[in-house]
């Protein structure tokens, strides 16, 4: 699915709203023209997926974003830290646990969530126009909205707690204001949206089409939805038919997972598509949250905020680094921590002046002698994944795999009262995979798996919501920690927005 991304600049002129449409864009295309063919709905999908690449982008124009999906997601947790030397202050603030409305990371990812979602429901409310679609395509193209549409409410509500609830495209412009949305509301639109697409979507769309959404992630997503739910009964149906009717495995090698050359494999679920290059990659105009999008790079700036900094060769920023609580997790011989850090002794493996260097890593490049490794390394410091400029990386984002699937039917077998021996066996197949022994059989399973998911998912974006579902802040935290931090603050700016229609969750 790679070229949806050349595709993002038209979307932008006219997703703006209504108020627009009696303007002629110097690209000549109008919604009363271009909602037509197969094609115009594929592209317009494809917009919608293009938000969530706007997740890890950079942008000088707009709310001077810098990575802030990886602050949010990452930097909070006990995994990784804000490098005090050449980091952001908000990220080191958030780092401590200093979380406000105002700052940048809420108002960023809450704005490219309702992006994604409104492009989505544009797609829905044009389907049964007149257009030259089959049947078979407005099932499938529903299918996928509404796929995309619940994805996103489901992690504005992780982020929010009650976000609002988008379901039709407004065009009144007094009238644009929505309330906070229940839990049950919320829940019960992401379920509805995910099993339409669970019906009406393909299990495979082929070679051309990599990367869009199949019907066996939309089952995976109803497992997974119905574990934050706790929904155990129905989490453990879902599951159990990706896992033993899907078309999902584990790679061998664990480090396949995060490799450049290895997208969009076989343990991949959902994947956010990046690719490059295009026009100039110029790594301040990411996608299309910048006035400039018909130029923007279409990559991520992982390597150019996580590779190490303060003097290594390839000028990154380094401004999140690993914690040495998380290095100390590690079991001994457990083969994901040589892909996740780099330390003292390691080898260091970077693109740099158009050629890949490789050189000892030297500590003194971190504020605690770590840097990250994961979707960086060997594999990954090559010309073909990295920007003319190099600043920006093309490797997608593994953004749902069948590692953290198996893990999350261990917790719903367990949780639910399911076969404990299956729930064993999960964890077993992540462990054998690192190298490590299988659990005794008096292993506490509900301890083993919470483990088990830190360390097969380091820095990808799940240890907060996991640490916050589970209750566990204050384990993990200590007194820096409350309870109002199981949410996020809505953005000080939608707030006011909404003329108080919004309302503001407790204690910000």
């Amino acid at each position: 699915m790679k070229k949806y991304i050349i595709l993002i600049g038209i979307f932008f002129v006219f997703s703006c709203g209504e108020k627009e449409l009696d303007l002629l864009p110097l690209d000549r295309v109008t919604s009363d023209t271009f909602y037509k063919t197969r094609g115009d709905f594929d592209s317009a999908l494809f917009a919608s997926y293009s938000s969530i690449q706007d997740f890890w982008g950079i942008s000088a124009e707009t709310l001077g974003e810098n990575g802030e999906y990886w602050k949010i997601s990452v930097v909070i947790t006990d995994d990784a830290a804000a490098d005090t030397e050449v980091s952001d202050g908000v990220s080191q603030d958030i780092d401590l646990l200093q979380i406000r409305a105002s700052d940048v990371p809420y108002g960023a990812v809450y704005s490219q969530i309702y992006e994604g979602i409104y492009r989505a429901n544009i797609v829905l409310s044009n389907l049964d126009n007149e257009n030259e679609l089959s049947e078979a395509d407005k099932t499938i193209l529903e299918a996928e909205a509404k796929f995309l549409r619940g994805w996103f409410h489901f992690q504005a509500l992780k982020l929010f707690g009650t976000p609002p609830l988008a379901l039709e495209v407004k065009t009144d412009l007094t009238d644009l204001a929505l309330p906070n949305a229940s839990q049950d509301e919320l829940y019960a639109s992401i379920l509805d949206d995910l099993t339409i697409a669970a019906a009406g979507l393909p299990e495979d769309w082929g070679s051309a089409d990599r990367g869009r959404a199949t019907a066996w992630a939309a089952k995976s997503y109803l497992g997974k939805v119905n574990v934050w739910k706790k929904d155990w009964p129905a989490a453990i149906t879902a599951f159990e038919d990706v896992v033993q009717n899907g078309p999902y495995m584990l790679m061998p090698d664990y480090a396949d997972n995060f490799n450049y050359d290895m997208e969009n494999n076989m343990e991949s679920i959902f994947e956010i598509q990046f690719g490059g290059p295009f026009s100039d990659d110029n790594i301040w105009v990411f996608d299309d949250t910048h006035s400039e999008n018909f130029k923007a790079s279409q990559g991520s700036t992982r390597s150019y905020h996580w590779g190490a900094a303060n003097g290594a060769p390839g000028g990154k920023r380094g401004w999140f680094i690993p914690s040495q609580n998380l290095i100390a997790a590690f079991e001994p011989g457990d083969v994901r921590a040589n892909e996740t850090y780099y330390q003292d002794g390691d080898m260091y493996y970077v693109w740099s002046n158009q050629m890949t260097q490789e050189l000892p890593y030297d500590p003194e490049w971190s504020s605690n002698g770590l840097s990250g490794k994961k979707y960086l390394g060997e594999h990954n410091a090559v010309g073909a994944n990295r920007s003319p400029n190099e600043a920006a990386d093309f490797n997608n984002e593994r953004w749902f795999r069948f590692g953290e699937l198996k893990l999350l039917y261990a917790e719903a077998l367990i949780e639910g009262g399911g076969d404990q021996a299956i729930a064993k066996q999960q964890i077993d197949d992540i462990r054998v995979r690192a190298g490590l022994p299988i659990l005794a059989v008096d292993r506490d399973l509900t301890e083993a798996m919470r483990q088990e998911k830190r360390m097969e998912l380091a820095f990808e974006p799940h240890r907060w919501f996991d640490i916050t579902r589970w209750g566990i802040g204050s384990e993990i935290f200590g007194a820096a920690w409350s309870e109002h931090y199981n949410i996020f603050p809505f953005p000080l700016t939608e707030i006011d927005r909404s003329d108080g229609l919004l309302k503001q969750n407790p204690m910000y």
